[in-house]
């Protein structure tokens, strides 16, 4: 593959290069960029009910409001990250952030739903915004700290899910939905400004065309399987618009990596599926990616339930946003630490705490959450795995792919993530739903069972974890693959791995 890049062969700048100029407000400005875009992910789902009664639409048709944003995040960052490593990661930034904020303000306006969900389809290409990012990060701070930025960057975009979900409540209360945009829209704009006159742009190019056949199959397949897992609890699992969606998708996925596999080309390149470094991590994405909407579903309705159904807690929706906050503040934390961590160790020992961390979040109230301190401790939990997590993630597909590959082989990442929180969202509806009582309110044993569900995917994250390379095999992997800007002699902490 022929790649243009100014530090040949490296990612960043050698450790005794100056830091790229303006290296901290590039960072400013794409940690601005990605929470919006995060914010803006989760900040409506509190608000549903009430943005539906106010455009006088169902809850089916109101719900179409976040489906939008997922099928066009999903289909639009694959190609997007692969357009930036194109055509350079700064120019799409910006049209991604101009496309944020455009959306942003028609949803801010929208006088109906129609309008409303094609800002949010118009919100949803700005997905692209974390595999650019990393990839700017990676071509341009030095490479010591490379690993720490992303991690930050990664644990901002989970940062921004939870303060979009602790938000929601307040905003719509004191002022209402439409200030659920406005307030975002100022980051966006600050960020775009940023982008525009802020940054440089990146040396790191794979010049070639953009394989349109693959662009199509993938779009396909990720809309019928979203779609159908969005949407299957509303139709019935065994409707025939759920099984015939998600067959199509599953057919549509498996031509997609025949089709790859063949053209001169890719849109992305299936060879990288093959490093364990990648592939494990992806796995790792989509499980907690699960996980962590889950806990976004799970710990708001027990909070809200009435205190004399026994097991409810009786707060409002501003409240049950409250007690989310030790989450967001552990996410803000640990990402960084993560960061840290992986510099020195590798990012197998974070990725795997992260994944402890989570197992034991759930485990907690699945045995007993009758008790407030039951639920804020799952919560800090949480926070902390995350934030350890999906710093780790990003940073071990940049250690596993060469520096031309980053946007691709992150935006893969930052799709399994999204797939996982869709099939988090709707398993754990579905249990909910199944134990509820004539009146409509879940019984007890529907957030055990949740808790439960939710605990024995994360253990599936542990597993993935352990089956990363160790530091010494990721150097062996990546130098095989053209990754240069690992270091040669990583400090080695024996965790029980899988060769």
């Amino acid at each position: 593959m022929t790649q243009t890049i100014d530090h040949a062969g490296s990612a960043g700048t050698s450790p005794g290069a100056e830091p790229a100029k303006g290296g901290s407000l590039l960072v400013l400005y794409l940690s601005l960029g990605g929470l919006a875009f995060a914010v803006l992910q989760s900040l409506v789902a509190p608000a549903l009910s009430t943005i539906g009664r106010e455009l006088n639409a169902d809850t089916s048709d109101a719900s179409w409001v976040i489906t939008a944003y997922l099928l066009s995040a999903s289909v639009l960052t694959p190609i997007l990250g692969r357009l930036g490593d194109m055509a350079g990661k700064r120019k799409v930034l910006i049209g991604v952030l101009a496309a944020l904020a455009a959306g942003t303000a028609l949803a801010a306006l929208a006088p109906n739903l129609a309008v409303l969900i094609v800002a949010r389809a118009l919100q949803g290409a700005a997905g692209a915004i974390l595999p650019l990012s990393i990839g700017m990060v990676r071509d341009e701070l030095p490479r010591e700290k490379v690993a720490t930025t992303v991690g930050l960057l990664s644990a901002i975009f989970g940062v921004g899910a939870g303060v979009g979900i602790v938000a929601a409540g307040p905003i719509v209360e004191h002022l209402s939905w439409h200030w659920l945009f406005w307030l975002p829209l100022v980051l966006v704009v600050i960020a775009l400004a940023g982008a525009i006159f802020g940054m440089k742009e990146s040396p790191v190019r794979t010049p070639g065309r953009l394989d349109i056949a693959g662009t199509v199959i993938l779009s396909v397949s990720l809309v019928s399987l979203l779609l159908a897992i969005s949407k299957g609890q509303a139709w019935g699992w065994g409707d025939a618009k759920t099984v015939g969606l998600l067959a199509l998708g599953v057919v549509t996925l498996a031509t997609f990596v025949f089709v790859e596999l063949k053209v001169r080309e890719p849109l992305v390149d299936m060879r990288l599926m093959k490093i364990r470094g990648v592939w494990a991590t992806d796995l790792v994405a989509l499980i907690l990616g699960f996980a962590m909407f889950g806990t976004f579903l799970l710990v708001p309705t027990l909070l809200q339930l009435p205190a004399v159904t026994g097991y409810g807690f009786g707060k409002s929706v501003s409240q049950s946003g409250l007690f989310l906050l030790p989450t967001v503040i552990m996410m803000v934390l640990f990402g960084p630490i993560a960061g840290i961590l992986t510099k020195k160790y590798g990012p197998k020992l974070p990725m795997f705490l992260g994944a402890v961390f989570v197992v034991a979040a759930f485990t907690l109230p699945a045995i007993a959450h009758g008790q407030i301190w039951q639920v804020l401790v799952s919560g800090i939990l949480t926070g902390a795995g995350i934030g350890f997590a999906f710093a780790a993630m990003s940073n071990a597909i940049i250690e596993s792919v060469p520096p031309t590959q980053t946007g691709e082989a992150t935006s893969v990442n930052t799709i399994a993530r999204t797939i996982g929180s869709s099939i988090g969202t709707a398993v754990v509806a579905a249990v909910i739903t199944s134990h509820s009582t004539p009146q409509g309110l879940p019984t007890d044993d529907a957030f055990t069972y949740g808790f439960w569900a939710c605990a024995g995917v994360a253990v599936l994250a542990i597993v993935a974890a352990l089956i990363l390379p160790s530091a010494r095999r990721r150097h062996e992997e990546a130098v095989a693959h053209g990754v240069t800007d690992v270091p040669e002699e990583p400090a080695e902490l024996h965790l029980p791995h899988r060769s």
